[in-house]
């Protein structure tokens, strides 16, 4: 087929795309399918979350991955082989999505966005040791077994120019909450929590917003259920565990105060490297031989979450507008032992959840990536977020072409075709169609 564009006159953007993402815990593989729509580069982006659902992780590949996380010790073969394994789970997974909510692949979607697992994350580096991210569900399996263009890999283009990585969503959260007076928060508390700050308008507003890993979200919390349920449990429904127990004080002031992370400066972002099952193990051991019961060890590390976050507000948070609004999402955000706490720590500040905005707490890290994906396709950078390292500008992720790469080449070079910069100016006003 042989597209004709005319001279000098862009066409209006209008791409579907799919995002795919597991996280810390790796409950599930999150498929979003996200329809972009945006007059010129220079207009507002309209994003319509069409659907969102969540596809199992084979029980198998998930021990298997965390497991290698867990000893860090593996082999180059096996690295290889869990590369292409969750290349394959997350192709499967997005043919069952397409399957099950009755889309045609072929004719409806434009692109494939996967984030993949993260395994190993070093984002700050000792000695002998150099800023890097392992992101693993090889793109070439996915772009073959479905026939499309996918970009992936989409941390390590943040490392390349300096900056850590993660938690790579200011660029979002800003744009999906930014106000012209309102102080806000986006907290995230899936495996690892993460805060964004979203300073009103008047106080710089996208110009200054800025986001960090609080520490851990979920990730002790499920460790520990696994632990006293012998598997049988993932997390803790609904707090029910924690409601039941109550928190020792001292031993949370302790592992705050001993834990060298919460202390760091920004910008700093974590994973299961600092915070893993080993650790959760070892708060376990700690509360039994202080008497514990394993309700009161579950309540204990929930409110290690709780106040970790808690303590990031105040300290972050100075010399900023006083906090009006929190936005919550992730599985933590269904914990009431964490909403709680935070509440009774800023009686002022009213919680709310992400779904409000048109974008389900659960469905949000995809969308991220799928709209990552879209930039990478169109060659536009970011939004840098404030407290970082450096604003060097990047276009994140690597592109494994599909069937359909040159009509994708062809709707990008056109859609720039007036632009003479290296990249298209970051998106500064995006709008959530919700119907």
């Amino acid at each position: 087929m042989t597209i004709s564009l005319p001279e000098n006159m862009a066409n209006p953007l209008n791409l579907s795309v799919i995002g795919l993402n597991s996280g810390t815990s790796m409950d599930s593989v999150d498929i979003v399918l996200c329809r972009f729509k945006q007059d010129d580069p220079a207009s507002p982006l309209h994003l319509q979350l069409v659907l969102y659902d969540e596809m199992p992780m084979p029980v198998d590949l998930k021990n298997r991955v965390l497991r290698l996380i867990r000893d860090n010790e593996s082999s180059p073969e096996e690295l290889s082989q869990v590369n292409v394994q969750l290349g394959i789970t997350f192709a499967d997974a997005t043919t069952a999505f397409c399957k099950k909510h009755d889309i045609n692949l072929k004719s409806e979607i434009d692109l494939v966005a996967s984030h993949g697992q993260t395994i190993w994350y070093v984002s700050n580096p000792g000695p002998d040791q150099t800023k890097s991210v392992l992101t693993m569900a090889e793109g070439a399996y996915i772009a073959q077994k479905l026939s499309k263009t996918v970009v992936s890999d989409f941390r390590i283009s943040e490392q390349s120019v300096g900056r850590q990585g993660a938690p790579m969503i200011a660029f979002f959260d800003g744009l999906l909450l930014a106000h012209p007076t309102k102080m806000r928060i986006c907290q995230n508390i899936g495996g690892i929590a993460n805060s964004c700050f979203i300073p009103p308008e008047s106080a710089g507003g996208l110009d200054k917003i800025f986001d960090f890993d609080n520490g851990p979200g979920n990730i002790f919390i499920d460790a520990a259920m696994r632990h006293f349920t012998d598997g049988q449990m993932e997390y803790d429904v609904d707090g029910e565990w924690g409601k039941k127990g109550t928190a020792d004080e001292e031993m949370v002031a302790n592992f705050l105060e001993n834990e060298s992370y919460f202390k760091r400066a920004l910008p700093k972002t974590t994973g299961r490297e600092l915070f893993g099952d080993g650790v959760s193990i070892g708060l376990i051991e700690e509360g039994l031989r202080r008497g514990l019961s394993k309700y009161d060890i579950i309540a204990t590390i929930t409110r290690i979450t709780a106040q970790a976050i808690v303590n990031d507000y105040n300290r972050f948070g100075a010399g900023l507008p006083p906090i009006d609004e929190l936005y919550l999402c992730g599985g933590g955000a269904h914990n009431p032992n964490i909403v709680n706490y935070i509440q009774q720590s800023f009686p002022n500040l009213k919680i709310l959840p992400l779904s409000i905005t048109g974008i389900p707490g659960g469905a949000k890290e995809a969308v991220t990536f799928a709209f990552q994906g879209l930039e990478a396709i169109l060659g536009r950078p970011l939004i840098i977020p404030d407290r970082v390292e450096n604003k060097v500008p990047v276009v994140v992720g690597k592109v494994t072409p599909g069937p359909n790469y040159r009509k994708l080449q062809a709707v990008s070079s056109n859609y720039g075709i007036n632009y003479e910069d290296d990249y298209l100016p970051p998106v500064r006003k995006l709008i959530i169609d919700k119907e």
